[in-house]
């Protein structure tokens, strides 16, 4: 169902931004392909174990890149540094999808957010 409501939403938009979106999506799917699409804050997203890893959305001059953490794109600062960002968005091109390379990077670190956001959990002295 989750899926039918990402192609909902894609249904949407503008030719070219659903586009470059489904590419975005295929890229996605085709590195974590037992992600489970589903829809966070009203915006398309894929989660593995439960936690979201990557999500996209549309804006009037731009698409965005979610990874859902505050943390990712600070990681990678240094390869992102030809794209607008916030804290939390990488903002990209309405009509050219991100390289499934630096995709791929963007997955990794958040995989890696996540591992060390439960070891952090799991280490904590409990509560007296």
């Amino acid at each position: 169902m989750a899926a039918a409501e990402i192609d909902a939403y894609l249904a949407t938009l503008d030719e070219t931004k659903r586009a470059t979106l489904e590419q975005l999506r295929t890229t996605i799917l085709s590195i974590v392909p037992k992600a489970e699409q589903t829809i966070a804050y009203g915006m398309p997203a894929f989660k593995l174990d439960g936690k979201v890893v990557a999500g996209f959305a549309a804006f009037k001059n731009h698409l965005s890149y979610l990874p859902h953490s505050g943390s990712v794109l600070s990681v990678l600062a240094d390869e992102l540094k030809t794209y607008t960002m916030t804290p939390g968005s990488l903002h990209f091109a309405i009509d050219r999808s991100l390289p499934k390379t630096l995709v791929k990077k963007l997955i990794a670190a958040r995989m890696r957010d996540i591992e060390e956001r439960q070891s952090a959990t799991k280490t904590r002295a409990p509560r007296r």
